[in-house]
């Protein structure tokens, strides 16, 4: 049993349980559909022509928050049925089971996110910097849901059920979104709010995605600058979910 059959099984656990796909993408659609209706009038008096492509890459953000979350929920179903422990038995080493985890999060954000970018064609929405640029967002859409996804697994490993849990990825989310880019320009902010928004990883991720989004000219430095800012985070939340399942594994 390696990475790839971990996969595998968590994807038929995942599609045996196609609510929690179709929970997950319902908010964001949402958002995507209603508050760039409502929102999208106003915002053209400060230059926004198009409010569903400035907004989608927010959106993205919180498609990948909601898709690896629920991967978190599905760890504390896995113990309850007993598969998890069976998991851990098995010849099979603990990085393997965290990349499993990790990478079937992954897939269902990309799922998500393929989704949401068909409808928003909708709302006519064009990636300006054509077939690099989806690359690119690709590579970006997939370094982004890789760090959620490890970072989910670390605190459903760290907190004792799904309640606890919800409540926290909700404390952590909501400041996450509102307190970055994803839903108004920066431009006129100040003082701490400010540096707050500038502070937050997600401001720079969503501001390179809404740059390929919107712009014909892909600028090479911001895209290597949030790409190894990505990875270092990536690589620190694999780190911490492979501690917390050793350690789990050790009690």
């Amino acid at each position: 049993m390696n990475a790839l059959a971990l996969l595998h099984r968590n994807i038929k656990w995942r599609f045996h349980n196609v609510f929690s796909i179709i929970i997950t993408i319902l908010q964001p659609m949402l958002w995507l559909v209603l508050y760039s209706a409502v929102a999208g009038k106003s915002m053209k008096g400060i230059g926004i022509t198009n409010y569903t492509s400035f907004i989608l890459p927010g959106l993205i953000v919180l498609v990948s928050f909601g898709a690896c979350s629920s991967s978190g929920i599905m760890n504390y179903l896995m113990k309850a049925d007993g598969s998890y422990y069976r998991i851990l038995i098995a010849p099979v080493g603990r990085s393997s089971i965290v990349l499993g985890q990790v990478l079937e999060a992954v897939l269902c954000t990309f799922i998500e996110v393929f989704i949401m970018c068909i409808m928003s064609l909708f709302f006519s929405v064009r990636i300006a910097s054509g077939g690099v640029g989806i690359l690119l967002i690709a590579l970006l859409v997939f370094m982004t849901a890789f760090f959620i996804s490890g970072l989910t697994y670390a605190i459903s490993l760290s907190l004792p059920n799904e309640v606890v849990y919800e409540t926290a990825m909700n404390a952590i989310v909501l400041p996450i979104f509102f307190l970055s880019t994803a839903l108004f320009p920066a431009d006129g902010l100040t003082g701490a709010l400010s540096i707050a928004v500038n502070l937050n990883p997600f401001t720079h991720v969503i501001n390179a995605l809404r740059t390929l989004i919107l712009q014909g000219d892909i600028v090479a430095r911001d895209i290597v600058s949030v790409s190894l800012l990505l990875f270092i985070m990536c690589v620190i939340s694999f780190l911490w979910a492979l501690h917390k399942l050793k350690k789990e594994t050790e009690l």
